[in-house]
């Protein structure tokens, strides 16, 4: 009987910590986050604006700002190659293959100045240049459902669903084997962001192409990913299967994101919160950074930072938290 070898993640980040360089000093905006994502698989990442998300996807391909953003600890690694600290050449050589990244404003990305076919043409000639540009721009366009007429338009001329399409048609004019969607839902309209994100699944599974998928909405993450992992002060505080996160969340943060996203009411019939507000970058912890909001905190949350411990019935199910185990 042969031995079936584990499959090299396409995607690890292990303990990661990214500061901004800001008037000469050093903000945290990453402390201590870990990931991975296997090939073929979606992975979602979800927590309130700041706590991370998106540096943590900049991060990944080399995108933080020069000479303000940087790695402080922690290592990066794509297809088992650790990228941690590439040159901007090695950087722009994995960018687009083999990891694409597609943001949540297609107006402020796409060149107002060039028609969406020739943009997605750009992608082709330097990731894909043996294929015929002109019939890979239209297998492109009929694979994120456009017509094959919209690479004669500008952006302003097309529709915010359809620019968001071009930029998939241009992430994937590189042949990626993960792509990065960074919250490419949020300035849509309800039945618009549903059929992105039927596309999304269906692009996933014909192309066999892993997604991390970025987004403040838990509905989002549970319409596309079988993991997740939540996000709070710059720390991944809780992974694991979808499943097993929505259903049996074991940190206080996940429990409040859930309530609040279920639109649940409290004894006196108002909707739940989370009261108080997320940590500063400049405010700095070295208990639980979500210990001023919790509902459960005991002293030793004010003291030491919990380190990652398996919860419940699964194995991949982990959260940070002391009150939890």
């Amino acid at each position: 009987m042969k031995s079936i070898l584990p499959r090299t993640p396409i995607l690890e980040i292990d303990h990661l910590s990214v500061s901004y360089r800001l008037r000469g000093k050093s903000i945290p905006a990453i402390l201590d986050a870990s990931l991975r994502i296997g090939p073929d698989e979606a992975v979602g990442l979800v927590g309130e604006s700041g706590s991370g998300k998106s540096t943590l996807a900049r991060a990944v391909l080399g995108l933080l700002p020069e000479k303000v953003g940087r790695v402080e600890s922690g290592r990066i690694v794509v297809d088992g190659a650790d990228v941690t600290h590439s040159s901007r050449e090695q950087w722009e050589r994995m960018r687009g293959h083999p990891v694409a990244i597609v943001f949540q404003d297609p107006l402020s990305y796409l060149n107002p100045l060039m028609k969406a076919g020739r943009q997605i043409a750009e992608a082709v000639k330097r990731h894909d240049p043996l294929a015929s540009v002109p019939e890979r721009v239209a297998e492109l366009l009929r694979l994120v459902k456009l017509p094959v007429v919209c690479r004669d338009s500008f952006p302003h001329e097309l529709s915010g669903g359809m620019r968001q399409r071009v930029l998939l048609a241009i992430a994937l004019g590189c042949r990626p084997r993960l792509l990065i969607a960074d919250e490419p839902t949020t300035a849509l309209d309800v039945t618009t962001q549903a059929e992105i994100l039927a596309l999304l699944r269906e692009l996933r599974e014909k192309l066999s192409m892993a997604l991390l998928l970025i987004s403040h909405d838990l509905a989002v993450i549970d319409t596309v990913c079988s993991r997740i992992y939540v996000m709070y002060a710059g720390h991944t505080v809780e992974w694991g299967s979808a499943a097993g996160v929505f259903d049996h969340p074991a940190h206080p943060y996940t429990v409040a994101l859930l309530q609040a996203a279920r639109v649940l009411q409290d004894q006196n019939g108002r909707f739940m919160t989370i009261e108080g507000s997320a940590p500063k970058s400049t405010e700095v912890s070295v208990g639980c950074p979500f210990v001023t909001r919790c509902v459960q905190a005991v002293e030793r949350c004010r003291r030491e930072m919990p380190p990652p411990t398996v919860v419940g019935e699964s194995s991949d199910h982990h959260a940070r938290c002391w009150v939890s185990r």
